[in-house]
């Protein structure tokens, strides 16, 4: 007998689509339709290049490795519920990007014993059919994709590697593909890609005051490289772009890799310095330097010595502090303002800046020396409405470090709330997002979600095109619609259950509202019921004036 598997809604929820920007996600990260004529071009092409061992190997661990993501997130969408339901979360997410449905025949698991045992019924495989269509029938087994999906589910969700194999296969002529999965250990032997398997780990977000968020975009990815790259070296980096991209969080991050990491991180916002002030606080002031100098003070350069020191907006400098930066990272030394002795430091420097400064030293606004010398280099940050893949990793760091910070228990996002932080565009970059998750930590109620007005507050939603996502019935619509039709057949069965109504009832008082909708034109009211004339007619008879059965 079968096992009754849960309903998805929870699951179908992480789908979302957004035409207008040329985007899918699903659970927030973003993805691609692939019809099943490219799919099958990919494959061939992999099969005649490759081979087929080495071609049946690639799409093996490409499923295995995804299969092992999926059981991260199946943990995180159904933690209360029984083993069964959230181990449904691997054959409902196959089935959900289109590569066939799964019947549960048998399913055992004991941890304690390392015993795990399962056996499932996959069909109108993908796979399988892109075989015959191309091949015919096989003599193996065809769908590696799929068993390399449910082998990485099933070794990452049990904690040791589960391998799947398919008994039966529909691409061999079988009715459905039979797959059994047990541990790796209690197979007499392994292929090649199943000798790799191994439980994943879920990534550990470190969500501290001065961590760093993680981030899976490629303009991330990107920073992230080229700052790991540079870390043995002291070689001078220059963040730039707009404000808010958390530049001096980046430099926060390559100072922790560097060998320099035990010795201070200092950082000064140039911009925020009057002109009259900056050279004494990158330098230091000598003690009677003027009136009110009663003690000598270290400067930046100083307080740096052995770390980093990094220096935000630097294209707000003036040109005489520009040029005593240069000689002071240059030659290693400078000299306190009202002192004439000199101070030798061992700094690296970092700079950031929100201009550009290509445009600046063309402009005689930035000394080109001096550009040449801190763009060693350069690494621009992208914007946050060009990364959108790494929004849901910050929202979830940010509620985290919020909540610790104000003692707060808020329970996640709703569904729309979501939409609406992935398809804003943040003017204000992460920065911007980090307050508006910081002020919905506080205005949302303990245990709740947090929604749309905890986000935006009144006149600040703003006009925002929705995500599409997909309805009960399969159709793809705005998601708010999908949760205001949620809502009202709640409401319908709240009728039918707390107010005594009859589902005949309910029937007739919606048939009456839609002909008083339509001015008594039956033909305007059937249409909108999908009705033909004659059975609303006939139905309204039955029903009477009181709207009743």
């Amino acid at each position: 007998m079968m096992k009754a598997l849960p309903d998805f809604t929870d699951l179908a929820s992480k789908l979302q689509f957004s035409p207008e920007m040329g985007r899918i996600w699903r659970d927030g990260e973003r993805c691609v339709l692939l019809s099943n004529s490219a799919l099958a071009g990919l494959r061939g092409h992999m099969v005649s290049q490759l081979g087929l061992d080495a071609a049946s190997k690639f799409f093996w661990e490409l499923g295995f490795a995804e299969g092992a993501r999926c059981a991260v997130g199946a943990k995180e969408l159904r933690p209360d519920r029984d083993f069964l339901d959230a181990f449904a979360v691997g054959p409902q997410a196959h089935a959900l990007t289109g590569f066939g449905w799964t019947q549960i025949e048998a399913l055992e698991n004991d941890m304690s014993r390392g015993h795990f045992e399962g056996r499932f019924l996959v069909h109108d495989s993908i796979e399988a059919a892109i075989h015959l269509n191309a091949e015919g029938r096989a003599t193996d087994p065809v769908c590696w994709m799929q068993t390399g999906f449910a082998s990485g589910f099933a070794t990452a969700f049990a904690g040791q590697p589960i391998i799947m194999r398919e008994l039966e296969c529909a691409g061999m002529g079988d009715a459905a593909c039979l797959l059994h999965a047990k541990p790796a250990k209690e197979w007499s032997h392994l292929d090649s890609p199943e000798k790799s398997a191994s439980p994943l780990e879920p990534p550990v977000l470190d969500s501290g005051e001065n961590s760093m968020a993680v981030g899976v975009s490629a303009g991330f990815i990107a920073v992230k490289t080229m700052i790991e790259r540079s870390a043995p070296s002291d070689a001078t980096l220059l963040f730039t772009g707009e404000t808010g991209v958390g530049k001096e969080v980046l430099a926060k991050f390559a100072h922790r890799l560097s060998r320099r990491k035990e010795a201070p991180f200092v950082a000064l916002n140039c911009a925020a310095i009057p002109e009259g002030l900056i050279e004494s606080e990158l330098f230091g002031v000598a003690k009677g330097a003027f009136t009110g100098a009663v003690a000598a003070r270290p400067g930046r350069f100083e307080l740096a010595h052995g770390g980093t020191l990094f220096l935000d907006e630097i294209s707000t400098l003036s040109p005489l502090a520009q040029s005593k930066i240069l000689r002071a990272i240059q030659e290693g030394e400078f000299e306190r303002v009202g002192d004439t002795r000199t101070i030798k430091v061992d700094v690296r420097l970092m700079a950031a800046a929100n201009a550009d400064l290509t445009q600046s030293m063309r402009d005689g606004l930035f000394r080109a020396d001096l550009f040449y010398r801190i763009s060693t280099l350069p690494i621009r940050v992208p914007p946050l409405r060009q990364r959108r893949e790494d929004i849901p990793g910050l929202i979830e760091h940010f509620r985290f470090r919020f909540s610790r910070r104000h003692q707060r228990a808020v329970a996640g996002f709703t569904t729309r709330a979501i939409n609406a932080l992935l398809v804003y565009d943040y003017p204000g970059n992460v920065r911007e997002l980090e307050r508006m998750v910081e002020r919905a930590v506080l205005l949302a109620d303990d245990g709740q979600a947090i929604d749309l007005r905890h986000l935006f507050l009144g006149t600040d939603l703003p006009d925002l095109k929705p995500a599409m996502g997909l309805a009960s019935d399969g159709k793809i619509m705005p998601v708010t619609d999908i949760h205001d039709r949620s809502e009202l057949i709640r409401q319908v069965l709240d009728l039918i259950v707390e107010g005594g109504e009859t589902l005949s009832n309910v029937e007739g008082l919606v048939i009456r509202e839609a002909v008083e909708a339509s001015g008594g034109n039956y033909a305007r009211a059937a249409r909108t019921l999908g009705l033909s004339r004659r059975q609303l007619a006939l139905r309204m008879e039955k029903i009477g004036p009181t709207g009743r059965t």
